[in-house]
């Protein structure tokens, strides 16, 4: 597919317009030679319209036998979206999904009212080290959505609509820009893109949305006459008509936004809600382990273990 939108000439550049809402710079924590970076959500900002949680996680390089290993945990209130640039995890809930996430691909999962999952890199074929790279979010529910029944969709990577063209390529992950639709169906009004850019390379930025954020993965982007490098998210002033334009090595940028929420959102653990009561019914129905009959189950061959629920 070619690239569609021009870049508008009257789009205010330089210093003519004071862009960026908030700057975030991730909070880095090791999980034993596997680095997580934590934009959101942020001292400063919870949530960019409905995504309320964006990890990078990586890069990292994983011995055979040895890597990613997140034993069965609960969800409710959010969807989540594993996308990888590099490397691929082996994703397994209490639905009996039984899939591998491969780089460029959706794999879409609604929690709504409780689902369990787990998140290894356990390949026994794997015999060399396997580079590891992506972006984890989470997308918090709309009210209407929050007791929903669980769900989990896949759409392959050339499902997903390509805009390519003057230096740049744009895969839409999820939701609605440029004039392309994603095929994923999301709860609210939201987009989710992955962008690489040749070295100055510029690229118009979505303005149909309330909410707009920006994640430098790889190079530099230059935003109204400000540079940012990798591992910053810049979150943008709503309504202004921007372009973005990558350094001389070229960029890697994930876009991000929507609709914003009807409320806040109480996070905690695992756990999105737009209430506390909400919250702690989910806490006693993990800490009862009523695998059987309770609110949660454990996923179909991966169910001999299981994180507990955090003392605080």
């Amino acid at each position: 597919m070619s690239w569609n939108p021009a870049l508008d000439p009257h789009c205010p550049t330089g210093d003519e317009v004071d862009a960026i809402d908030t700057i975030i710079i991730p909070r880095a924590r090791d999980l034993g030679g596997f680095e997580v970076r934590r934009a959101l959500p942020a001292p400063r900002r919870q949530m960019v319209g409905p995504f309320i949680f964006f990890d990078q996680m990586g890069p990292a390089e994983f011995l055979p036998t040895r890597g990613m290993d997140v034993r069965p945990h609960p969800h409710i209130g959010l969807a989540t979206i594993s996308y990888l640039f590099r490397g691929r995890m082996h994703h397994r809930d209490s639905l009996g999904t039984d899939a591998w996430i491969e780089p460029g691909a959706v794999n879409w999962m609604v929690a709504g009212h409780g689902i369990t999952h787990s998140e290894r890199t356990d390949d026994k074929t794997q015999v060399d080290p396997m580079p590891f790279f992506g972006i984890q979010t989470w997308v918090a529910l709309p009210k209407d959505h929050e007791d929903r029944a669980a769900e989990f969709v896949h759409a392959p990577v050339d499902a997903l609509p390509l805009l390519e063209g003057e230096g740049k390529s744009v895969r839409l992950v999820l939701g609605n820009a440029w004039g392309e639709r994603a095929p994923v169906k999301t709860a609210s009004e939201m987009f989710y893109a992955d962008a690489t850019l040749a070295p100055n390379a510029a690229i118009p930025l979505p303005d149909e949305h309330e909410d707009r954020g920006i994640y430098v993965v790889e190079g530099a982007v230059t935003i109204a006459g400000e540079t940012f490098e990798a591992g910053r998210m810049m979150v943008l002033r709503p309504g202004d008509r921007l372009s973005m334009k990558a350094g001389p090595m070229g960029a890697r940028v994930m876009l991000l936004g929507g609709e914003t929420l009807e409320g806040s959102r109480y996070i905690w653990w695992n756990f999105v809600a737009s209430s506390k009561e909400r919250i702690e019914e989910a806490k006693e129905a993990w800490r009862a382990g009523d695998w059987q009959n309770g609110r949660f189950q454990l996923p179909p061959g991966d169910d001999a273990e299981f994180i507990p629920l955090p003392e605080k």
